[in-house]
């Protein structure tokens, strides 16, 4: 009879167990992506619409570009961050002075406004300047070091005289051939492509002393030694310098060149030529005439 009412008293009390969805859903919750979810991705998603809807309004967008410029302002114009002076080294004045002109700077100015690789850019497209480098010397000085090309010939052209160094690049303008007697005269379309070739002829050419102009680029592929009194020595467009030693030899042996010679053709190596003034040629083919004449 106990055991009856034990059970009748049991069955009207409700089960504690889960249901079958009660269950899946905590351990649904359970799982390590929705606890990470709960934890941190709501909180995320709800700051950040809230950041998103503060910083929607224009006037606190215009506040806080504000405060980070007069933030990044304060940093940048501090004295140690500040450059008051430039220093140009390794070139002569006036490129110098042009390097200042072509880098104009209203000093003092803050060095996160500088781009230096600009500016060496700018510097090194300068004809005059072989190689350059730009930097920030402590002190707040802008030094900038400066290979300069070294005019080793004087290039004449249609619109006058350039100076080139040893590869053939422009250096600058010369006003006349008396600016700088120093550098060997050649002339000729593209004849600065051949300057190391040219500067191999004049070194040769050292015994004919102050005779020797210059040098004439002919057809873009060989050289003419030009001298004074109107002489030239035709050289072949390989073997210039071998055949130009052969004259010089010549020279020296039966001063060649000091004869009425117009020309010295060495085009032909195996047939080198000599061309005399008219007179000249006029006046032995008399002699040679008188000669046989009297031989008869």
């Amino acid at each position: 009879m106990r055991s009856l009412i034990r059970r009748r008293a049991d069955a009207g009390k409700p089960d504690p167990a889960p249901s079958r969805w009660a269950w899946r859903v905590q351990r649904w919750m359970l799982t390590p992506g929705i606890r990470f979810a709960l934890r941190a991705g709501i909180p995320f998603c709800l700051t950040l619409g809230l950041g998103t809807l503060f910083l929607s309004d224009p006037q606190r967008q215009a506040a806080i570009q504000t405060m980070i410029a007069d933030a990044r302002a304060s940093i940048e114009t501090r004295p140690e961050f500040m450059v008051n002076a430039m220093a140009v080294d390794g070139a002569k004045d006036e490129l110098a002075t042009y390097i200042r002109k072509s880098l104009p700077l209203d000093f003092p100015v803050s060095s996160f406004d500088l781009d230096l690789d600009a500016m060496r850019q700018t510097v090194t497209e300068i004809p005059a300047v072989k190689a350059a480098s730009v930097r920030i010397k402590p002190g707040g000085v802008l030094q900038i070091e400066v290979e300069q090309r070294q005019a080793v010939a004087l290039w004449r052209l249609d619109s006058g005289l350039s100076l080139i160094d040893s590869d053939g690049i422009y250096v600058a303008m010369a006003t006349s051939r008396s600016a700088r007697p120093d550098l060997p005269l050649i002339a000729g379309d593209r004849a600065n492509e051949a300057v190391s070739e040219a500067l191999d002829l004049i070194a040769a050419a050292a015994p004919l002393g102050d005779r020797m102009r210059g040098l004439v680029r002919i057809g873009e592929r060989r050289w003419d030694v030009v001298l004074d009194r109107g002489q030239r020595i035709l050289l072949p467009a390989t073997g210039a310098l071998r055949a130009l030693e052969r004259v010089i030899a010549l020279e020296a042996a039966q001063d060649i060149l000091s004869r009425d010679v117009v020309r010295v053709d060495m085009r032909l190596a195996r047939r080198p030529t000599v061309q005399m003034k008219t007179e000249a040629a006029e006046d032995r083919a008399a002699r040679q005439a008188a000669f046989r004449a009297g031989n008869k």
